[in-house]
């Protein structure tokens, strides 16, 4: 039997989701509570790895197990068994044809970016932060020019292991809201450090330092020596997954179980 389960996560206290010799890890730690409430060791595979730092609204993730219990069982044993910093939001029976990873036609990420002088106090490990005055319409204007197919290489961490470097961008903006500076990413699939690199251009543009064009400019040479530096993790969001409406999965965060009687 093939569980879907929805993960919320503030990466700042683990080192990315992947297992790795160094802990904590998200999956680690979500592997552990699946462990315990299923009462046998699973493997839980995510729809998109994120990095040591990075935040997720809502990481799709699926297990397989024997095991049944009431989805509010399931829930409860898990949370109970989770550090501070995860929690699973949702989880259904799916299809054993699910996966997490290749069943997903598009995912988004989110950017922020608080903007002013100040350093912040506040969400210090939730927002990026830069000094410097941006202009958000000239990064949204920059940013026009990724949309649709294309070769991201410069947008592309050396350490990347994927096969190529086309995607698909099918959604792009930067918007600004008093100090914080969101840019919004949907693509059917993303490199290592792709939006991070995106964002990192982005930012020169909205400083002043180069115009508009040159991302698109950055975005033909498909070298990465030519873009900007990475930017920091902490204001890097998994914001979900997309999957066919056949897999019955909430487009939204479940406040209460289905069929929990609140009475």
């Amino acid at each position: 039997m093939r569980y879907a389960i929805g993960i919320e996560y503030d990466g700042s206290a683990f080192l990315g989701w992947q297992i790795q010799r160094q802990e904590p890890t998200v999956q680690g730690c979500v592997e552990r509570a699946v462990a315990s409430v299923a009462d046998h060791e699973a493997r839980v595979t995510c729809s998109g790895r994120t990095d040591t730092g990075v935040h997720a609204l809502c990481q799709v993730a699926h297990f397989d197990s024997d095991s049944t219990r009431p989805e509010r069982s399931w829930i409860l044993g898990f949370n109970s068994n989770l550090p501070d910093g995860i929690s699973v939001l949702w989880i259904r029976e799916v299809d054993d044809s699910f996966h997490a990873r290749f069943s997903a036609f598009a995912r988004s990420y989110r950017y922020q970016l608080l903007n002013r002088w100040i350093r912040p106090a506040l969400d210090a490990h939730r927002r990026s932060w830069c000094r410097t005055p941006l202009d958000a319409d000239k990064m949204h204007e920059a940013a026009q020019a990724l949309l649709g197919e294309h070769d991201f290489t410069s947008f592309r961490a050396r350490a990347c292991q994927a096969r190529h470097a086309v995607r698909e961008i099918q959604h792009i903006s930067v918007e600004r809201s008093v100090d914080t500076v969101s840019l919004d990413v949907t693509a059917n699939g993303f490199l290592y450090h792709m939006v991070r690199n995106i964002a990192g251009c982005l930012i020169r543009v909205g400083c002043g330092e180069e115009k508009a064009s040159w991302v698109k400019q950055v975005l033909d040479k498909k070298d990465r020596t030519e873009a900007a530096p990475t930017a920091p993790p902490e204001g890097l969001y998994f914001l979900g997954a997309r999957y066919p409406e056949s897999y019955g999965l909430p487009d939204h965060i479940a406040a209460f179980p289905r069929g929990w009687n609140l009475s």
